[in-house]
């Protein structure tokens, strides 16, 4: 009689490696991980934004420690945890931050407080109170919020030839903060921590 073929599929296959410490900090994908999470210094100063994913991987190493949690919970191999929207570091760490806040449409509505400084309705636009065509610089010092009737009004003329006046002059914010504000949306969970009005929108 002939002989069996080798590789006889009377012996199971032994299936896939597994790692086992892979799923103890890989949490098992779900709608709650693709959101964004406020990163906290040990000291409570915002630092900056991470993916909740890895904002969880951080608390389930015992690198930091949820402040504070959406409704959602996420499910690893060993343990169901609360999708953190503010988490704080355990250990403080040093961070060499840039010398300016970057300027931004969404950055400048928010010094703004979201209002045309010339008239106090609702921005909808930015304005270079010296005009670009006549030399103004696209500064924190010379950029301001503005409706769109203002904007359209004041054209490339000058305040004085308007015979308006700015209410403060316009300045540069500052604090770690504003870091994170002119490039991305405000969480409203984050405001606590921010120290952000309540018009800013998520």
């Amino acid at each position: 009689m002939p002989r069996a073929a080798s590789g006889s599929t009377s012996v199971g296959h032994p299936g896939p490696r597994r790692d086992p410490h892979r799923s103890l900090l890989q949490p098992v994908t779900s709608p709650g991980t693709t959101h964004a999470t406020l990163l906290l210094n040990a000291t409570y100063e915002p630092l900056c934004v991470v993916s909740s994913r890895r904002a969880i991987v951080l608390v389930l190493a015992e690198k930091a420690e949820p402040v504070d949690s959406a409704a959602d919970v996420v499910h690893a191999e060993r343990v169901s945890l609360p999708v953190p929207v503010v988490v704080r570091l355990t250990r403080y760490v040093r961070v060499p931050y840039p010398a300016s806040v970057p300027l931004s449409r969404r950055a400048v509505f928010t010094r703004d407080g979201q209002t045309c400084v010339y008239c106090g309705g609702s921005a909808t636009s930015i304005d270079h109170v010296v005009p670009r065509s006549r030399g103004g610089t696209h500064t924190w010092d010379n950029v301001v919020a503005a409706c769109r009737r203002c904007n359209h009004t004041k054209a490339d003329r000058s305040l004085a030839e308007l015979g308006w006046a700015l209410p403060h002059p316009p300045r540069t914010p500052s604090g770690a903060a504003w870091r994170l504000l002119g490039t991305r949306s405000v969480d409203p969970r984050w405001r606590d921590w921010l120290g952000v009005p309540e018009s800013v929108s998520a």
